[in-house]
């Protein structure tokens, strides 16, 4: 921190302390503080030695008076502020995109958009420039935050792939229906036949993967899918125990249950007790995300890991080329399944 000459009140250091320090002119400090463009390896040793030294820090206002840019990033979810509590996944995306960001200096805005009104403010906030890019989180079908940020040719990169917007929009996702194959390939693999499945929301994508993964492998082993055995759920527990209801309401010899989520599946367990099934026992239940509710579920979940740290760091990755100029690009992810105690 450099002293001023008024009464001894220290001043934050400026660029030109910097380069005073670094022994370069304040054109290579700018250089090195946007990319280091044209600038020596010496030359970029001395000024990052020299920001240490003095404590510098960007002064964002007016750089992004010169650059037009904000150099700030928008983390938007579509649902309801209490869902944004309730399910862990959207913490850890949260968490990662903002360590992601932080390795570039990017600071990350939460920004909730859960009924009609939030949408339309926020759509106006970003589309003022208040920041350079968005990380869409949750987009359901109908739902036309996504179109208009892309038409409005704001940078966006999505988690999941949008329904039916082709590829006018960047996103990254985990492998949902080969994940979904995989967990009832392995609840047949223990000898259940009568297996039911608690969906998420038909409207996102995640929902209509995972119930088009489930549906493939059993019409390939020669099982029928019966209606009865699929009801929806939203990525609530709630729903994950009224949906364990109605399966067991509409299926009595029900001896497995693949839940579109970790959160969910909590949900069905405690309906699967109420009712006095046994898991594994009588009941196999695998979920899907291998998220905190998966170890604090009673058994310990079987699962599909999601790599939430790769998507995070994929979603950043891909949204800083979009506004560094790059065309949309789409990255899926392999899941995994993970074996515990529900089967």
């Amino acid at each position: 921190m450099t002293m001023s000459n008024t009464g001894g009140r220290r001043r934050p250091p400026t660029i030109h302390d910097v380069a005073r320090e670094a022994g370069v002119s304040r054109g290579t400090v700018s250089r090195v503080l946007n990319g280091g463009h044209y600038v020596s390896p010496a030359a970029q040793e001395a000024v990052t030695a020299a920001i240490r030294k003095t404590g510098y820090v960007v002064n964002r206002h007016a750089r992004s008076l010169i650059t037009g840019r904000s150099d700030s990033v928008g983390f938007l979810l579509t649902e309801p502020q209490e869902k944004f509590f309730e399910d862990p996944n959207f913490n850890i995306l949260l968490r990662g995109c903002t360590q992601a960001l932080a390795a570039h200096d990017i600071p990350l805005l939460l920004m909730l958009a859960g009924t009609e009104d939030e949408r339309r403010r926020i759509t106006r906030y970003i589309t003022s420039g208040h920041v350079d890019g968005v990380l869409l989180v949750s987009s359901h079908s109908g739902n036309p935050v996504a179109e208009e940020l892309s038409e409005a040719g704001v940078p966006l990169v999505a988690c999941g792939k949008p329904i039916g917007l082709g590829s006018k929009i960047s996103y990254v996702a985990a492998d949902d229906r080969d994940g979904a194959r995989d967990m009832t390939r392995h609840l047949l693999s223990l000898g259940r036949r009568r297996i039911g499945t608690v969906t998420g929301p038909l409207d996102t994508p995640g929902g209509v993967e995972r119930l088009a993964g489930y549906k493939e492998v059993l019409a390939e082993s020669g099982i029928e899918v019966d209606d009865s055995l699929v009801v929806s759920g939203d990525y609530s527990r709630l729903s994950g125990e009224r949906g364990a209801e109605r399966l067991l309401a509409q299926v009595p010899d029900l001896d497995a249950v693949f839940v579109a989520s970790d959160l969910m599946a909590r949900g069905v367990l405690t309906t699967l007790e109420r009712a006095g099934r046994r898991v594994p026992e009588d009941v196999a239940v695998g979920g899907f995300d291998d998220s905190p509710a998966a170890l604090a579920s009673s058994p310990e979940l079987t699962t599909m890991r999601q790599p939430f740290d790769r998507i995070s760091a994929e979603m950043v990755r891909v949204l800083l080329a979009q506004i560094g100029g790059e065309d949309t690009a789409a990255v899926i992810l392999p899941t995994e399944l993970v074996k515990r105690e529900s089967t």
